[in-house]
C-alpha cells in the first residue's frame, strides 16, 4: 500500500499543471462587410485575456469572404506587446471560429484587417488597470452657429456651426454630423452652410470606450443676402398737447419721432432741442419750458444710410390761471293776469338749469312761460365752461286769472280729453270759472311739441299744489299729453 502511494505521487509530479484560465474574454465578429468589423470591443482591464476572433455564417459571412484580425505593432502611440494575426473564413479547419490568447497591458491596442481592401477595417482598444473601473460614460457634445443675421434671427448668406465634444473618461474617439436627410459623417472643420432655407444639423460623439452620445441637433435658417442698401430711413416727428387760440401748446409739448426704412432696417433715431448736441431717442419727448423751440432730428439705417436733418418748431406758454370763481345767475319774472314770463341769465357762458316747483331739473333754453293759476317757485343755477356752478337763485309768485269771464264758454266735459285721448280724470272746476281743460289748452299756439308738454306739466303741478288734482292724476294727463300730437 505505501508503495502504491509512491507511485501515485511521482505520477503527479510528472503530470504537467493545466494552464491557468484568462481573466476575460474579449470577442470580434466579421461578416460581408469589408468596411468595419461586425463587433469589436472598445474597452479591456489589463491582464490574461482570450481572445475570440469568428467570421462566419452565424456573425453574418454568407459569402464565405476572409478577413483577418491584426494587432498593429509599429504605428507610434500603441502598444505592440501583443502579436495577434488571426486568418479566418467560413469555410476553414475552425470554421471561421478561432481564440488566442494573450497578455493584455495598460494602455491602447490598434487592430485592423491586413487583407489588401479591407483596410478601413480598423479600431482601437483600451486597456485600463485592472483596478480601475470601467468607461461607460458618453461624451458631451454640443454645436454653435455663428455668421450676420438679420432681425429675424436668419443667417445672411452663410451660417458656420462648430460642433464641440468632450468626455472625462476614455477620451473622445470620434465627432459626426448629419446635415438635413444626409447620412452621418467625421466631423473634421466647422460646416459652412450656405444654401437658402431650413436646415437641422445633427451631431454625435464617441469616446475610445465605444460610448456613444445621444444625437442632438441644431435648427436654423439661412437667407439670400440682400442688395445693398443705399437708400436712408424716412424720419418725422409728431407733436402733442394743449393749444391756445394761437397755435402755442399750453404748458407742456409731447414731440414722439419715428421712422421707417424699407432697407436694412431702422438702427437708430437722434434729436438736437435747441441747439444742444444729437442725443440717442428712447422714448417721446416733453417740453415744459416756456419759449421758442427747435427741434432736429434725423434716423441712420442698419447699413449707415443717415436721412437729411429734419426740423420742427413750436412754442409752450404757461397755462392760464385756472377759473374758480362761479357765475352769477339772474332770474326776471314778468307775470301778467293769466300768465307769467320767467326769464334766466348767466353772467359767464355755459348752461343754465332751472327747476319750477317741485319739477325736476331742467335744461334752460328759453323764456318759461307759466300759464298755471296760483303760487309757483322758480329756482335756477348757472355753470361756467370751467365747470363752476353759482349758488341758486329763486324767485316766488302768483299767476292770477285775467278776471270775470276768463272762461266765457268753459269746457265742461266730465273728462280730461287731451288731443282725443280720454284721460279719465275728472275734469274739475279750478275755481275761477275755468276747468281743466280750459287751463290745459290744447288748442294753444306752442312754439313745438315740447312746449306743450312743459306747459301741461306747469299747469297740473299748480293744480296738485291747489289741491284740484293728486299726483296720480297729474302723471296720468302728463303722460297723455306727452303721447299726442300737439305743437308738433
Amino acid at each position: 500500500m505505501k508503495r502504491l502511494l509512491l507511485i501515485l505521487a511521482a505520477l503527479m509530479l510528472l503530470t504537467p499543471a493545466a494552464p491557468a484560465a484568462a481573466a476575460q474574454t474579449l470577442t470580434w465578429t466579421a461578416g460581408d462587410s469589408i468596411t468595419a468589423y461586425r463587433s469589436a470591443p472598445a474597452q479591456a482591464a489589463a491582464g490574461q485575456t482570450t481572445i475570440v476572433f469568428e467570421n462566419s455564417a452565424a456573425t453574418g459571412n454568407t459569402t464565405g469572404m476572409p478577413h483577418t484580425l491584426t494587432f498593429d505593432t509599429s504605428t507610434e502611440g500603441y502598444n505592440h506587446d501583443v502579436t495577434l494575426n488571426i486568418l479566418a473564413n467560413p469555410f476553414d479547419a475552425e470554421n471561421g471560429r478561432h481564440e488566442a490568447t494573450v497578455t493584455l497591458t495598460p494602455g491602447r491596442y490598434r487592430y485592423f484587417c491586413s487583407i489588401p481592401g479591407h483596410s478601413s477595417m480598423v479600431g482601437e482598444l483600451v486597456v485600463t488597470d485592472g483596478g480601475s473601473e470601467p468607461d461607460t460614460t458618453p461624451p458631451t457634445v454640443a454645436a454653435q452657429a455663428a455668421g450676420n443675421r438679420d432681425g429675424d434671427g436668419n443667417y445672411i448668406g452663410t451660417a458656420t456651426v462648430t460642433v464641440t465634444a468632450s468626455d472625462s473618461g476614455s477620451g473622445v474617439d470620434t465627432v459626426e454630423y448629419a446635415l438635413d436627410n444626409a447620412a452621418f459623417q467625421a466631423y473634421t472643420a466647422p460646416v459652412a452652410v450656405t444654401a437658402v432655407g431650413a436646415h437641422t444639423l445633427r451631431y454625435r460623439a464617441t469616446d475610445k470606450s465605444g460610448n456613444v452620445s445621444t444625437v442632438g441637433s441644431l435648427a436654423f435658417t439661412v437667407v439670400a443676402p440682400q442688395q445693398q442698401d443705399t437708400t436712408p430711413p424716412t424720419v418725422t416727428a409728431q407733436l402733442a398737447g394743449d393749444r391756445d387760440g394761437d397755435g402755442n401748446y399750453v404748458g407742456t409739448v409731447t414731440a414722439t419721432l419715428t421712422a421707417t426704412d424699407a432697407g436694412s432696417g431702422v438702427a437708430r433715431i437722434e434729436y438736437s432741442l435747441d441747439g444742444a448736441a444729437f442725443t440717442a431717442y428712447t422714448q417721446p419727448l416733453v417740453i415744459n419750458t416756456p419759449g421758442m423751440h427747435m427741434l432736429h432730428f434725423r434716423a441712420t439705417d442698419n447699413a449707415g444710410n443717415t436721412s437729411a436733418e429734419q426740423m420742427s418748431h413750436f412754442t409752450v406758454v404757461e397755462p392760464e390761471e385756472p377759473d374758480t370763481i362761479p357765475p352769477t345767475v339772474t332770474l326776471d319774472v314778468d307775470n301778467q293776469p293769466g300768465a307769467a314770463t320767467v326769464t334766466v341769465s348767466s353772467s359767464e357762458p355755459g348752461t343754465i338749469q332751472y327747476q319750477l316747483d317741485a319739477g325736476a331739473w331742467t335744461a334752460y333754453t328759453a323764456p318759461l312761460r307759466i300759464t298755471g293759476l296760483g303760487e309757483h317757485t322758480v329756482r335756477a343755477k348757472a355753470t361756467d365752461e370751467a365747470g363752476n356752478t353759482s349758488s341758486e337763485e329763486s324767485e316766488t309768485f302768483t299767476v292770477v286769472g285775467s278776471g270775470t269771464g276768463e272762461c266765457p264758454v268753459p269746457d265742461t266735459r266730465a273728462t280730461v280729453v287731451i288731443d282725443g285721448d280720454d284721460t279719465g280724470v275728472p275734469n274739475a272746476d279750478t275755481g275761477n270759472g275755468c276747468t281743466v281743460n280750459d287751463l290745459i289748452a290744447e288748442h294753444g299756439d306752442y312754439p313745438d311739441h315740447a312746449a306743450f308738454v312743459r306747459h301741461v306739466e306747469t299747469v297740473t303741478a299748480a293744480l296738485v299744489t291747489g289741491g284740484t288734482l293728486t299726483k296720480r292724476q297729474q302723471g296720468t294727463i302728463v303722460r297723455a299729453a306727452a303721447r299726442s300730437d300737439i305743437g308738433s
